[in-house]
């Protein structure tokens, strides 16, 4: 009896001791939420003046104009039909977007949780036309200062737009992080999705834009795809002016890139590439991959060959910063690492013919003739250093390179003799 009687005490004891810790609260200096409520950030899309560029992500390019991420701002135009003399035409602010995608005359573009239709046959007027509310992850921006604690997130306040840090109280109870973007070295970059390697049309006749290697977004035939760390979100845009939400499947783990090539799909991961079949669009089919040490790695397609850049350091685990290259199978099923080449710290690259473009980083762009597969270090065409390289887009013998210090073009028509012909610059923050 005596024994039943101390377990009924035991559980008094514990009932209470719980109880009180419901009603425990905290005071402490913390990374607080800044929030933009839903209501504000479902009116928000709207046409401004030109602004300089202060903190440029993706760069998107269809139709003699190109389109450049303002990270979680919004989207520069840029009118560049004379690559020597582009001009800034407009801003389209845009609350939470990072990621951009072209069909016909419609701009689709990630803000914060929605997926936005922006009508662009009017460049001078862009219009939003429609909006699939909830459909990302609930993401939140860098931290203020990582040296303090995060206060905690109420989603149902909205989206989180900033950080302060101030002195907050709320009650002791397990935090739960939202997903927060990746940071590059201190600057937040997540990837576009398109690649040059592609054809600009799709079987249906469609016209697509073109995007750089760091993809996340993706169009193919009547569809386009986002994917985020391990899941791929689908879209019918047949009507691209009302794009459905027609599910979503898991593709692995750890994907930062996305390069849809031949009716495929290729993810880059920190682990490796895996590659999806596209016979199915509604349902892409895992065929295969090919596994590396953990690294940060874009991919990029081209007869028959995959270019990979490694890159360690920071989030990205290991030492490891190299180019590989890959021979893959007609079916794609079995891929072979034929050769791999040290670099610097790579990011973004791109591949005309076999011209192959590397932005390796602080140590600027380089350029190979990739014809020898087993010999491309010794076949440097051209090197651009002193500037910090993201991504590039090889196109119609112009290549267009976004860096921290501003959006650059090359004319690359001569080989021989590859040149600068114009620059965005970056303005600093007061």
């Amino acid at each position: 009896m005596k024994t039943i009687h101390k377990i009924f005490a035991l559980l008094i004891t514990l009932l209470a001791f719980s109880s009180c810790m419901d009603e425990y609260t905290e005071e402490f200096i913390a990374n607080s939420p800044v929030y933009l409520s839903y209501e504000d950030l479902r009116s928000a899309i709207k046409i401004t003046e030109s602004r300089d560029l202060k903190h440029p992500g993706k760069i998107y390019f269809k139709d003699g104009f190109l389109f450049i991420n303002e990270m979680l701002e919004g989207i520069h135009i840029i009118d560049n039909h004379d690559p020597r003399n582009p001009q800034n035409i407009g801003f389209i602010e845009v609350p939470g977007n990072v990621d951009i995608a072209i069909k016909d005359n419609i701009l689709f573009a990630d803000s914060y949780v929605d997926l936005l239709a922006i009508d662009i046959s009017d460049i001078n007027n862009p219009k939003e036309v429609n909006r699939v509310e909830d459909v990302f992850p609930y993401t939140t921006p860098k931290l203020k200062d990582e040296q303090f604690p995060v206060g905690s997130v109420d989603q149902e306040m909205g989206v989180v737009i900033d950080w302060e840090i101030t002195k907050i109280r709320q009650e002791m109870e397990p935090r739960h992080y939202p997903i927060r973007y990746y940071e590059y070295d201190g600057a937040m970059r997540m990837s576009d999705g398109f690649s040059p390697a592609m054809s600009s049309n799709s079987g249906g006749g469609a016209s697509f834009g073109i995007g750089g290697s760091m993809a996340r977004f993706g169009l193919y035939d009547d569809y386009l795809y986002a994917v985020d760390f391990s899941t791929l979100y689908m879209f019918d845009v047949k009507n691209a002016d009302t794009p459905k939400d027609i599910g979503k499947q898991n593709v692995g783990w750890n994907v930062e890139t996305m390069f849809i090539y031949d009716k495929h799909m290729f993810f880059g991961t920190r682990t490796g590439m895996r590659i999806f079949t596209l016979e199915v669009a509604t349902t892409p089919n895992y065929i295969g991959e090919f596994n590396h040490v953990s690294s940060c790695d874009p991919v990029v397609i081209s007869e028959g060959y995959a270019y990979v850049t490694l890159r360690g350091g920071n989030d990205c685990g290991s030492t490891v910063n190299r180019l590989d290259v890959l021979k893959l199978s007609t079916d794609y099923t079995e891929n072979e690492l034929l050769a791999s080449f040290p670099l610097h710290g790579p990011y973004g690259l791109g591949i005309d013919d076999e011209t192959l473009f590397v932005c390796d980083g602080d140590a600027g762009l380089k350029i190979f003739d990739v014809a020898d597969k087993l010999q491309i270090d010794d076949n440097k065409i051209a090197a651009f250093p002193n500037i910090k390289t993201f991504d590039v887009i090889p196109f119609n013998d112009f290549l267009f390179m976004i860096g921290d210090d501003g959006f650059y073009q090359y004319d690359y028509t001569d080989l021989n003799n590859i040149q600068q012909i114009s620059f965005i610059p970056v303005t600093a923050d007061e």
